[in-house]
């Protein structure tokens, strides 16, 4: 993991393997574990596939929920983030494909 500062960064962290892209100079251990989490669906089914992926199911909850926060904290790839991002020690133990657990 190789953390980026990008002060105009949209959001508060976001991960493109191998690149962590943060808004703050420090940002905490929460904020660079949920973007490990991520850095690790990544590399399970390619930078590509992910971002393919996250976009229609996007747009698929967004259909769903209407908004846009509700629409993004339902993607399975945020819903696994999330639940997981303060066991610190998650990814060294998360299954491969764990997210999949999360798809409803």
């Amino acid at each position: 993991m190789i953390v980026v500062r990008v002060p105009f960064l949209w959001v508060s962290g976001m991960a493109l393997f191998p690149f962590v892209l943060v808004r703050t100079k420090e940002p905490d251990a929460v904020l660079l574990h949920h973007e490990r989490i991520h850095l690790r669906q990544q590399l399970e089914l390619g930078i590509i596939p992910f971002y393919v992926w996250y976009l229609l199911e996007y747009l698929v909850r967004r259909w769903q929920f209407g908004a846009h926060y509700d629409a993004y904290r339902n993607i399975s790839f945020e819903r696994e983030a999330f639940e997981n991002e303060h066991d610190l020690t998650y990814w060294k133990t998360r299954k491969w494909y764990g997210f999949l657990a999360y798809v409803r």
